[in-house]
């Protein structure tokens, strides 16, 4: 079985536990990305961007300013000789519904590659499956239709809506990527989730160490998206 068809289930159920343990971290009140992103805009609007639209896992919750794993990825591709500009456009608290009504100005400028990191929020709350998959679609749908290259990333729901509820969500990921084709992780938090070495004091948010080992997962999706040096 390929990548897409088999989700890898362990890491999930340990997952899924600590995120009923966070409901108000993850639900936090919104943070607009926008004055980061008009700040980009106003000085590097020429170069080619990577925008990553997500919640609080996106946006840094707990973590500084240069911890995020978007600005992680904004030094690699510094230190690597990219000229790419990273916007984070996470959203703490944001559902997909959230990203996709924002995804307008999210993809202002000269947009070559979509990070898309939501639905935490969607399982948290015990949303439709089939309304995020709604959601998720009309993302990708609209970002491929600008021909922007889209990497989407995978989320696992809490346990306590049961087993159905939980496969139906994670299948959603899987079913989205194959359909349309795009660059794919499984779980964004893979290698992370469970370790209270790699998370701050509420048990999900990625400290700086679990930070950085994202930070390289996506990182391995997301260079073969880009073009090369000069």
């Amino acid at each position: 079985m390929s990548n897409l068809d088999r989700p890898a289930r362990g890491v999930f159920v340990v997952a899924g536990a600590l995120l009923m343990a966070v409901v108000p971290f993850l639900t936090a009140p919104a943070v607009s990305a926008a004055p980061q992103q008009a700040a980009t805009a106003a000085t590097t609007a020429a170069r080619p961007r990577v925008v990553f639209l997500g919640d609080s896992l996106t946006a840094g919750y707990g973590l500084g300013k240069d911890q995020s794993v978007p600005s992680l990825i904004q030094a690699r591709l510094n230190a690597s000789g990219y000229q790419y500009d990273v916007i984070n456009a996470g959203v703490s608290g944001d559902t997909s519904a959230g990203g996709l009504s924002r995804l307008n100005w999210s993809l202002a400028g000269n947009v070559q590659v979509l990070v898309v990191e939501l639905g935490a929020n969607d399982g948290l709350r015990g949303l439709p499956p089939a309304a995020m998959k709604r959601n998720l679609d009309q993302i990708i749908t609209r970002a491929k239709q600008r021909r922007i290259a889209v990497l989407l990333t995978g989320m696992e729901a809490p346990p306590n809506y049961g087993a159905a509820y939980t496969a139906e969500f994670r299948q959603v990921f899987y079913d989205l990527a194959r359909q349309h084709k795009v660059s794919f992780v499984p779980f964004y938090l893979q290698g992370v989730a469970g370790n209270p070495s790699l998370n701050i004091a509420d048990g999900i948010h990625p400290n700086p160490a679990g930070a950085r080992i994202v930070e390289t997962t996506i990182w391995r999706a997301l260079e073969p998206l880009l073009s090369k040096p000069r």
